[in-house]
C-alpha cells in the first residue's frame, strides 16, 4: 500500500536535522522530571521523552510510575515550553495520554511485535491528528515494522515517523541491540520519505558508545536521534548504563559532524559516479562467483545422494567458517561481516543440496 506521510514541519516541534528526542528513561518523580527538562529547554528542536509506563522482559522489576507521572510530563511542558512524548502499549495508555495534552506518541518494540496489540492502538487514535512513532519490533522482521506503520496509516494518522532502535541478539555482541542498519534502509525503501530516527541509547546499552552510534545514524542521513537523559543516570530506576546526564548529552551533540545529503558540486558528483560504476562491476563479479559456487555446491550434492551421506558435515563446516572468518579478517574485514556472508552463503548451498537429495 501507499501510505499518505505528512509534512513534519506540521509535527509539534520542527523536524531539522538533527531532531533530538531527549529525556530519561522512566519518570521517576516531578522534581527528576522538571530539574532535567530545565537543562533541556535551551535547545531549539527538542521533544521531551520520559517513559510512564514501562513494559519489561520480566516481572518485579520498575514497570514506570503509571498515569501520575503523566502529571508531571504536563510540569515540564507547562515551565519549559518543551513539546512532550510517551511511550503507549494499549488503548488506555492512549486515553490517559491524550488526557494530558501529550503532543507525541511512541510505539515501543515490544508492542510493534504484537499485531494485535498495534491495532487496539490505532483504532483507539482514529480521528486523532496526533504524531506516531513507531519503533522496530525486537526481532529483525521488517514486515512486522511496516505492518505497524501501514495499520496507523490504515487509521488516518498520516505524521508517522520511525525509529530504528536495535534488535534483540541472542549472544553478547559489542552493543545491547544489533543494529542490522540494512533493516533500516529496508524499511526506508518500502515507505519512501518516513522520517527516520534512531534510538542509540538502546542500540548501544551504554553511554560511552552512544556518540558513536548516533554519529552513525547522522552520516547514514537519519532525522533524529532519540537519547535517554538524566539528572543523575547512575540513580535511575531503569536502564541506567545507557543514560546520559544534560552535559553528556550537549558534549555529543556538539561533537556531531552533520553531512550533507544533496549532492551539487558537479566535480565531487563526476568522481562518485566512476566509483559507482566500479562497485557495479565489481558487484556483477561477486555475483558470477556466487553462481559458479553454487554449481559446485549442487555437483557436492549429487555425490552425496549417490553414497547417501547428509548433507550437513558438522566439522568441515567449523573449518571452512573458522578458516575463511581469518582470512577475511586477515585482509581487512569484519569479523561480524565475514561471520554473516558465510552464513547467508552456507544456507543457500544446503538449500540447493536439499533440492539435490529430493529430486525423483
Amino acid at each position: 500500500m501507499t501510505i499518505q506521510l505528512e509534512d513534519t514541519s506540521k509535527w509539534p516541534v520542527a523536524i531539522e536535522k538533527p531532531f533530538i528526542i531527549a529525556g530519561p528513561c522512566s519518570a521517576e518523580s516531578e522534581d527528576q522530571m522538571l530539574k532535567i527538562g530545565h537543562a533541556l529547554k535551551s535547545h531549539q528542536n527538542l521533544l521531551f521523552r520520559a517513559g510512564i509506563w514501562k513494559p519489561r522482559t520480566r516481572p518485579n522489576s520498575f514497570e514506570g510510575i503509571g498515569s501520575v507521572g503523566l502529571k508531571w510530563l504536563s510540569s515540564v511542558k507547562k515551565e519549559t515550553g518543551l513539546s512532550t512524548t510517551t511511550e503507549v502499549a494499549n488503548a488506555y495508555h492512549v486515553e490517559e495520554a491524550l488526557k494530558h495534552n501529550v503532543d507525541v506518541l511512541w510505539i515501543g518494540a515490544r508492542t510493534t511485535v504484537n499485531p494485535f496489540a498495534v491495532q487496539e492502538i490505532a483504532n483507539a487514535l482514529k480521528g486523532i491528528d496526533i504524531p506516531i512513532m513507531i519503533k522496530n519490533p525486537i526481532n529483525p522482521e521488517v514486515n512486522l515494522w511496516v505492518g505497524a506503520i501501514e495499520r496507523f496509516a490504515d487509521a488516518g494518522l498520516t505524521k508517522l515517523a520511525a525509529i530504528h532502535r536495535g534488535f534483540f541478539a541472542y549472544n553478547n555482541t559489542k552493543y545491547r541491540n544489533i543494529p542490522q542498519w540494512q533493516l533500516a534502509i529496508e524499511l526506508r525503501r518500502r515507505i519512501p520519505g518516513i522520517t527516520m530516527i534512531c534510538d542509540p541509547s538502546h542500540i548501544a546499552g551504554k553511554r560511552d558508545l552512544i556518540y558513536e552510534v548516533s554519529q552513525k545514524a547522522i552520516d547514514m542521513n537519519y532525522d533524529g536521534l532519540m537519547i535517554e537523559t538524566h539528572i543523575n543516570p547512575e540513580k535511575a530506576l531503569s536502564d541506567n548504563a545507557q543514560q546520559v546526564t544534560p552535559e553528556q548529552l550537549n558534549i555529543i551533540l556538539e561533537k556531531l559532524v552533520i553531512r550533507k545529503s544533496k549532492i551539487e558540486d558537479p566535480v565531487f558528483k563526476s568522481s562518485l559516479d566512476q566509483l559507482r560504476i566500479q562497485i557495479d562491476d565489481l558487484d556483477n563479479e561477486l555475483v558470477d562467483v556466487l553462481k559458479r559456487r553454487m554449481k559446485v555446491a549442487e555437483k557436492i550434492g549429487v555425490h552425496k545422494k549417490e553414497n547417501q551421506v547428509t548433507i550437513l558435515q558438522s566439522n568441515r563446516w567449523e573449518e571452512l567458517l573458522n578458516t575463511r572468518i581469518q582470512h577475511g579478517v586477515n585482509s581487512g574485514l569484519s569479523e561480524e561481516f565475514m561471520s554473516r556472508v558465510l552464513k547467508a552463503i552456507h544456507q543457500e548451498s544446503i538449500n540447493r543440496q536439499t533440492r539435490v537429495m529430493n529430486e525423483e
